[in-house]
């Protein structure tokens, strides 16, 4: 049975942008395309690993665009560094492994990009590769709580 999912005091933030504000040229695909730094703190009691995920449900897409997958992430760990290689990484929407930067459509306004952390209650072994559907799928019953951080980007 999954444990209760609390949202209580998970809180995830970057030094790179803050919440609902835009996220600098660097971290897109028009920059250095790299993932941008993030931090959490707050995890809760029984944490054995962490995910991450950035999505932008805005894309002109059915399920809008998956920008990053991350996952095998060590319950010590408390922040990823920029453009860091140190996750197990899945698919994008673009079909490549690793982080993929905002680039929405021209003219398209602004697009929200969720990045959420969720904290699992098992260090799930995980294969790389993995959607972020597949993702979910597998981590479900182990999320104990997630947390969001939420950017924008517009051409």
């Amino acid at each position: 049975m999954p444990q209760e999912l609390n949202v209580a005091d998970l809180r995830l933030h970057s030094d790179a942008f803050s919440g609902h504000k835009p996220i600098p040229d660097k971290y897109t695909s028009e920059g250095e395309d790299v993932s941008p730094p993030l931090a959490w703190d707050g995890e809760p009691q029984g944490t054995r690993a962490f995910a991450v995920v950035c999505h932008d449900p805005d894309a002109p897409l059915v399920d809008g665009f998956t920008h990053w997958v991350a996952y095998g992430i060590d319950a010590a760990t408390s922040s990823l560094d920029e453009g860091t290689d140190a996750v197990v990484t899945g698919v994008n929407s673009a079909g490549a492994q690793g982080y993929n930067g905002p680039a929405p459509p021209a003219g398209h306004g602004p697009h929200h990009y969720y990045f959420w952390v969720y904290a699992l209650d098992e260090d799930v072994d995980l294969e790389p590769g993995l959607t972020r559907r597949e993702l979910h799928e597998r981590i479900e019953d182990h999320v104990i709580e997630q947390a969001r951080l939420i950017g924008t980007y517009k051409r």
